[in-house]
């Protein structure tokens, strides 16, 4: 079957110009002698879609996801290159793009939708279904611009998904729903898969594409780096966030935290570690004075700042009395529980109370945990599937 999409050797390059040109006077003035570099949003991206896959593409900020999205979709052209879509294509690329704010939801509705190229009568047998998704049964007769941008994004993603169209692009939009209507999108994309459709999913929640995307494409300035499963991809993304990622640290340094050293089952420093495998988090610090009863802690984030574990010598009943000089507090956890990804440590000092940081290391030192199972989520839970007969 011939591909849903194909995009050969596209570059797009931008303008970037240096001189403020305010006045009509100033702009025939220096009409063609304005300075300017150039800037390549994309270099020679090539990507087939096979018909019915779902693709996902991640990448950082400035990687040229939403511009390959927006060329795909025509609202921009490449500068070299060409791309071939077979069949129609509904766009979900920004909040509330292609909406009129003095016109009501309905009637943004059947705008949206004549966009998308669905006629008058199509919108009409769908129309119930679309203000029922979006959840707006009382407020489609409302002016636009009095939404919210959680109502902005509910209608426009209902009208998207609900005009039946062979091609569905969608931009970061999941992360503006509240959580009921995040995974309410999820399963109405589960179900456009099983139709047979296509889908190209932009996200920033890159562990999402390991749940429901066939591949994963990654984008750094403007050039495919990595193409592949979406777990090989994702992990490949989390390394080279890594070097990017935030840190910092606070406190009044009345201890000082030396380092913080991951230990193996053999008591050797890694970085590397398979779920089930033990972990020892060592604390090295040095009092500079006296510090009465300190409270030692530690967590375990992933890249996006959840915590999967964290606890402190205060809840485990510990008191450590009056500390100074050197000393290290080792943390023993006899098994990760933790699925494949990247994860930061963070350590911390302060008093019983909270009410006085002595030293916090936020997202100190990194590792990486392998596993052999294709779960999603954070944790591994032991599970076993059991199919049973009318009977039970």
């Amino acid at each position: 079957m011939p591909y849903a999409v194909e995009i050969k050797n596209v570059s797009k390059m931008y303008k970037l110009y240096h001189e403020n040109v305010k006045s009509l006077k100033e702009k025939i003035l220096f009409f063609g002698r304005r300075g300017f570099e150039e800037f390549w949003a994309l270099e020679d991206v090539n990507i087939d879609v096979e018909q019915g896959e779902t693709l996902g593409i991640i990448g950082a900020n400035g990687s040229g996801k939403t511009t390959l999205l927006k060329c795909v979709t025509k609202i921009l052209y490449p500068t070299r290159g060409k791309i071939i879509t077979r069949g129609s294509i509904a766009a979900l690329l920004e909040l509330g793009a292609g909406f009129q704010p003095d016109l009501t939801g309905r009637e943004n509705v059947y705008l949206n939708a004549s966009i998308l190229g669905f006629s008058k009568k199509e919108v009409d047998r769908k129309f119930d279904e679309i203000v029922s998704f979006a959840e707006l049964e009382r407020f489609i007769d409302n002016h636009v611009r009095n939404y919210s941008s959680g109502m902005y994004i509910r209608l426009g993603f209902a009208v998207a998904i609900n005009v039946d169209p062979d091609i569905l692009i969608i931009d970061e939009v999941l992360a503006v729903g509240d959580e009921a209507f995040q995974r309410k999108c999820i399963e109405r994309i589960e179900q456009i898969q099983r139709q047979g459709k296509t889908i190209i999913f932009v996200t920033h929640n890159v562990d999402l594409t390991r749940e429901i995307c066939d591949r994963v494409i990654m984008l750094d300035n403007g050039k495919v780096v990595r193409e592949g499963a979406p777990r090989d991809v994702v992990n490949f993304y989390h390394k080279a966030m890594e070097s990017v990622s935030s840190s910092g640290e606070r406190g009044n340094r009345q201890v000082v935290i030396k380092s913080v050293d991951l230990l193996n089952e053999k008591g050797e420093p890694s970085r590397e570690f398979q779920t089930g495998q033990s972990m020892r988090v060592r604390v090295s610090y040095e009092a500079e004075v006296p510090v009465a009863d300190p409270v030692f802690g530690f967590s375990i984030e992933d890249y996006r700042g959840f915590t999967a574990y964290g606890t402190n010598t205060r809840l485990k009943g510990l008191k450590l009395g009056t500390i100074e000089g050197p000393g290290a507090i080792e943390f023993r956890l006899s098994s990760l529980p933790m699925l494949e990804g990247k994860y930061f440590v963070s350590a911390a000092i302060h008093s019983r109370d909270e009410s006085v940081i002595y030293h916090w290391l936020d997202k100190h030192v990194s590792f990486d945990m392998h596993s052999g199972v294709d779960d999603i989520g954070l944790l591994y839970i032991p599970c076993e599937i059991a199919v049973l007969d009318g009977s039970n």
